[in-house]
């Protein structure tokens, strides 16, 4: 890939060979960062698990200390006394069976559904427009509880969801550039705190590969391992 002038500027402040502590990676993309706009930071790391093996697949939340940086649209799909919960706890969007219909003729204005388990039964017919957008609620993502007031002030706080791909990959956006580098930091540590918290017992050899902090314009700076291994 043909990169711009102002970005092969920037990748010369960092050493391509080299990873670095977290915190000097931090501050390494935010000399780096050069786009007119708020650019999104993202951790992408690369596993030791093979995703074909349910007992291998990492996925869950975390939510992040300060959040990440983004307005986030809550959509909950809910009823009676739960419909009074979300609305109390911030949610942006509060129905049901009319939500259904819209979502049914094709609408996903949100970023974010949330539902009680016994409204699954309704949405199974969604799958199809809500799947591939990513936005089907899950037990897992904790987006189908019985606790909707702390499932929706949770997202809204900065909750993100992490999950391993096919190739063994996560991406996760951890923060805006424009934070202070000690926020920024401090959401990554908790990333990774988590991720080495639910690893897979049947995973064998090196858990983190490698892992990568970047902007969303600009070069990105590898994490040393001292940093993958051991939470500070």
């Amino acid at each position: 890939m043909k990169r711009g002038k102002t970005y092969r500027e920037s990748a010369t402040l960092r050493d391509r060979t080299s990873a670095y502590p977290i915190g000097e990676a931090v501050d390494l993309i935010r000399k780096m960062s050069k786009a007119k706009f708020d650019e999104t930071v993202e951790v992408s790391a690369k596993l030791g698990v093979d995703p074909r093996h349910a007992d291998q697949m990492v996925r869950g939340t975390v939510v992040l200390p300060h959040g990440t940086g983004r307005s986030v649209r809550v959509l909950a799909l809910v009823r009676g006394e739960h419909a009074v919960a979300a609305q109390e706890a911030g949610a942006d969007m509060v129905g049901a069976d009319e939500y259904i219909e819209k979502i049914q003729g094709g609408w996903t204005d949100t970023d974010v559904i949330i539902t009680t388990p016994d409204m699954m039964k309704d949405l199974g017919r969604l799958g199809k427009v809500l799947g591939p957008k990513g936005l089907m609620p899950n037990p897992k993502s904790g987006t189908v509880t019985q606790d909707i007031g702390k499932a929706v002030q949770e997202v809204k706080a900065g909750k993100v969801e992490y999950r391993v791909d096919k190739g063994s990959n996560i991406h996760v956006t951890v923060g805006k550039i424009s934070f202070d580098a000690a926020k920024l930091e401090d959401n990554i540590r908790t990333l990774i705190t988590e991720l080495l918290r639910v690893k897979p017992a049947s995973a064998k050899g090196k858990y983190f590969k490698s892992a990568f902090v970047g902007s969303t314009m600009g070069p990105s700076v590898r994490i040393a391992e001292t940093d993958l291994t051991v939470a500070k």
